[in-house]
């Protein structure tokens, strides 16, 4: 499995989130300690956007994140509103550069953890219902891309939600016709570049751990001196796969089958269940 974060808010240099916090993502690239491996040294990936870019830039590479120099010189230099952190424990595909998440496709990105059971199985099958014309652009070997593309096909740019609840529903209708009890696992996020979801949901209802910080104005005042918190603003909101230090009331978890979207009007968190694909 893997671990990751997502950031939305006030633009911060990503070493602020990836490297300076207590159990930061770097540390838990080394000492995870609620993933299902407490190393994930499969690679490693950053994705963000600039002030004046809708397309994100990503950079990936194979080897461990904790001992990468790029990323260390990358993460003091480039400062963001929004952007995602992923680092990789292969759950069985090849450890190569275009299977570290996260993935794009225009504007959107997207990075899961978490697996479809059976994966080799089932793999046919689910690449069939990807659009012809966005199947070109997967580039990797792993379930997640796929999903990603699955999600793409079902309307990810106009319904994130729902497209992310069909894919679910195509992967679980799949497994069962290969006689896969519990098909899916996942936590994953996704966004635009202005909106961000984040998704809880297995098919065993037994999910990877995936937490939401505590909104700033109350922890501004649970931690009057901290500095950091003084210095964003009020919807500033981090998605992550298990907490990046001890502070106390900053983190809640996110209940087993649930959607929840950061954007400018206000979050929202709501149920989430897998529906069935209407395929051609």
């Amino acid at each position: 499995m893997c671990r990751w974060l997502a950031y939305s808010g006030t633009p911060v240099l990503l070493e602020t989130i990836l490297y300076k916090p207590a159990h930061s993502l770097i540390d838990q690239s080394l000492h995870s300690r609620m993933g299902v491996e407490t190393t994930n040294g499969d690679g490693f990936g950053v994705g963000w956007y600039g002030p004046d870019l809708r397309t994100p830039a990503i950079v990936r590479d194979i080897g461990p994140a904790w001992s990468n120099r790029n990323l260390r010189e990358i993460a003091g230099h480039v400062r963001s509103p929004l952007f995602f952190a992923h680092i990789r424990a292969s759950t069985g595909s090849a450890v190569q550069q275009t299977n570290c998440h996260p993935f794009r496709h225009g504007s959107w990105m997207w990075m899961h953890n978490g697996a479809i059971a059976e994966f080799h199985r089932m793999r046919r099958d689910l690449a069939l219902a990807v659009d012809p014309e966005l199947f070109l652009d997967m580039e990797g070997s792993t379930d997640s891309e796929l999903m990603f593309y699955l999600a793409l096909t079902f309307g990810l740019e106009q319904d994130p939600p729902g497209a992310v609840a069909r894919m679910a529903g195509l992967v679980e209708r799949t497994g069962h016709e290969h006689g896969v009890e519990f098909p899916l696992q996942m936590t994953l996020a996704v966004t635009d570049g202005e909106r961000l979801w984040g998704f809880r949901y297995s098919s065993q209802k037994a999910s990877r751990s995936l937490f939401y910080s505590t909104q700033v104005d109350t922890l501004r005042a649970l931690h009057p001196d901290l500095a950091f918190l003084r210095e964003v603003s009020g919807g500033t909101r981090l998605i992550v796969s298990e907490p990046l230090g001890d502070l106390p009331g900053a983190w809640n978890a996110v209940p087993e089958g649930t959607c929840g979207v950061v954007q400018p009007e206000g979050d929202e968190m709501f149920s989430f269940a897998p529906r069935e694909p209407a395929l051609a």
